[in-house]
């Protein structure tokens, strides 16, 4: 016997009936930040966005997930589409979901961290990044402050924000944060 929700249908009914476009629904990016690791240096990759929104800005490599993929394969496309980097072991971060957080619209992003031990690994910026580098990145557990050290600028990382604040695109500053929170010892 078939089980019947309060309405007296089945599930093969109720879903032949539901309508997908009851509810609103986010686009869903995934991020990465990828750390090398070298004796007591760490350093961190981002590119500099080639396209708007917040072109020139740098940014963790991303992207839009495609329909049925999911996020973890995500994250790997678009390392490997932005720097050519890939078969690179991914731990998530955490999921991004602030109001705002993308101009474009409600984008919701599944952030994932990784850590290579010893040399920077080779980036080559593609797709739509218009550089990708590796910057030296610091953290100061005590005051949970990270700094970034980008050409000969500096970029401090505290409670969430950016100094300066237009440093880094969308909400990466958060992102960093949160991933440094869990890979520094």
């Amino acid at each position: 016997m078939e089980l019947r929700d309060k309405n007296g249908l089945t599930e093969r009914e109720f879903l032949a009936s539901y309508n997908p476009d009851k509810y609103p629904k986010p686009s869903v990016t995934a991020d990465v930040a990828i750390f090398v690791h070298s004796g007591e240096q760490w350093q961190l990759l981002l590119i500099r966005r080639g396209g708007h929104p917040y072109l020139g800005r740098l940014a963790l490599p991303g992207g839009f997930a495609n329909q049925n993929e999911r996020l973890e394969d995500t994250a790997a496309r678009e390392l490997m589409e932005e720097t050519g980097i890939t078969g690179i072991s991914m731990v998530p971060v955490g999921v991004f979901s602030k109001p705002g957080r993308d101009p474009r619209g409600w984008v919701v992003t599944s952030a994932y961290a990784a850590v290579v031990e010893g040399k920077a690994l080779r980036a080559q910026a593609a797709d739509d990044a218009a550089d990708a580098q590796w910057y030296p990145v610091s953290y100061d557990r005590k005051s949970d402050t990270v700094t970034l050290v980008c050409g000969g600028e500096q970029i401090t990382l505290t409670g969430g924000k950016a100094n300066p604040p237009d440093a880094l695109a969308f909400d990466h500053e958060e992102i960093i944060a949160e991933a440094v929170r869990k890979v520094f010892p």
